[in-house]
């Protein structure tokens, strides 16, 4: 069983070349790394990237946003993404991207933070033109929805099922429909 997962890792070399030769490097890496952030050495991150890109349908789709263009685009005719997992091409996420099982997930946003955990069936998206901002730290829970111009302050939890149209400040917990703060800590990191 291991080595048909080395081999299939060989056939993601194509992958670690555009990764070493992409400006995103640090942020794939960020990505790659959101459980545990440590150095590691250039090996050792090769094969990590390797082996998730072999495994995981969801950090691939993650990956090739973070590295579109034409040779993108080659290597998703043989190796594809998850069809249902949508990044919009302009939203701009930072590093750090849990993807819990994003599955049926829809990310439409102006802008997201660094370390946001994602579950399944997470609707962000645009209303009349204008889209959810997102900080820091945020965690989205199964089947959520944020939708519209509205903030979403850093280190936030928006619970399952809740549909959130106003904006959240920071360090709050929110639930329901229509969203409700449940929880509110000025003191969280």
């Amino acid at each position: 069983m291991r080595l048909l997962l080395y081999i299939h890792q060989l056939l993601f070399i194509p992958h670690v070349m555009l990764f070493f030769n992409h400006k995103n490097k640090q942020i794939i890496i960020e990505d790659l790394y959101c459980i545990e952030p440590k150095s590691h050495s250039t090996f050792k991150i090769a094969n990590d990237l390797t082996k998730t890109l072999a495994q995981n349908k969801y950090f691939r789709t993650l990956f090739y946003f973070r590295t579109r263009g034409v040779f993108s685009n080659v290597l998703r005719v043989f190796y594809p993404r998850d069809n249902r997992f949508t990044i919009d091409i302009n939203t701009k996420i930072d590093g750090g991207v849990v993807l819990a099982h994003p599955y049926s997930t829809i990310i439409n946003a102006e802008k997201i933070g660094k370390n946001l955990y994602i579950n399944q069936l997470v609707t962000i998206g645009e209303k009349d033109g204008r889209k959810p901002i997102i900080g820091d730290n945020v965690k989205l829970y199964t089947n959520c929805t944020i939708i519209g111009g509205i903030n979403i302050g850093n280190n936030c939890i928006i619970g399952a099922g809740a549909v959130v149209v106003k904006n959240v400040p920071d360090n709050c917990t929110v639930v329901g429909n229509p969203a409700k703060i449940i929880k509110q800590n000025s003191n969280l990191i």
